[in-house]
């Protein structure tokens, strides 16, 4: 009988990593099965222990879910820990573990395909949820110079900023980004804002110089993100679509022990994107 695995959210519907387990298991030749599961508002923790009871060996964690995963694990990665959000569980002998390939995923798309070095980077992150936390530590483990968390809620960029207990990171509201002297050298669009077709509410002169912008979103069109900032004079633009590939990689690792080839699974997934344009 195949392991079983799946992805849960709220929505879940339109998740690509069914596709994407389905093609690293076809490549590494593991006996695997991946489903999309569907999980009430209030209903998370049911969900997932009916999962786990029926033979189930681990999950992708999506929005909303990514907190109360880490709540619920009875094991934390060094990863999990400093993201304080959970988006890899894998059910074991000796309990729920749970681990966060966010962060490793960007860095790998960041450095890896788009060839982006973080070292000495100046970075402006948009956004401080779920998304943000888990990609806080690795971006200033892989040696960015600043690192500025701004946040339509100030106080969560704040919080975001004190959770690195690092002097290179700080936080501020939208209104308050501010480019002293050298403009950022990357921004990130970490919020969810995308969903409505829409771009974080920054000033588009913030964009003027930046080598890149990246939306952790995706779509078969440019994000609003992705045309604010190239209106506002930012070299190149990316969505998240490498970043999804990546940590799915990871997490495909963290379960499997086998790290499956990257590269043909994005080119196809931007090829089906692409399609439906």
């Amino acid at each position: 009988m195949s392991d079983r695995y799946a992805v849960v959210g709220n929505p879940v519907a339109h998740s690509r990593s069914p596709s994407i387990h389905a093609q690293f298991a076809q490549q590494t030749g593991q006996d695997l099965v991946y489903e999309r599961l569907f999980a009430p508002l209030d209903g998370f923790v049911d969900t997932v222990e009916r999962f786990r009871a029926a033979g189930g060996r681990g999950l992708n964690v999506t929005v909303p879910f990514k907190l109360e995963a880490f709540a619920w694990s009875t094991r934390r990665t060094a990863r999990a820990l400093a993201a304080g959000a959970v988006n890899t569980l894998s059910f074991r002998d000796d309990g729920v573990h749970g681990d966060n390939t966010d962060g490793a995923g960007l860095v790998r798309d960041l450095e890896g395909r788009l060839g982006f070095v973080l070292a000495g980077a100046r970075v402006l992150m948009l956004g401080a949820g779920g998304a943000a936390r888990g990609v806080l530590a690795p971006l200033l483990g892989a040696g960015v110079e600043r690192l500025v968390i701004a946040n339509r809620t100030v106080s969560r960029a704040l919080e975001l900023a004190a959770l690195a207990r690092d002097a290179r990171a700080s936080g501020c509201g939208f209104d308050a980004v501010r480019v002293d002297g050298a403009p950022f050298d990357l921004v990130l669009n970490a919020t969810s804002a995308g969903l409505d077709d829409a771009a974080p509410q920054v000033e588009r002169l913030v964009y003027d110089g930046v080598r890149l912008a990246y939306d952790m979103l995706y779509g078969a069109r440019p994000t609003a993100f992705m045309r604010e900032a190239a209106a506002g004079g930012c070299a190149a633009v990316s969505d998240g679509l490498g970043m999804l590939v990546e940590q799915a990689a990871e997490s495909f690792f963290v379960w499997r022990g086998i790290r499956p080839q990257t590269g043909p699974v994005h080119s196809r997934l931007r090829e089906e994107l692409g399609a439906q344009a």
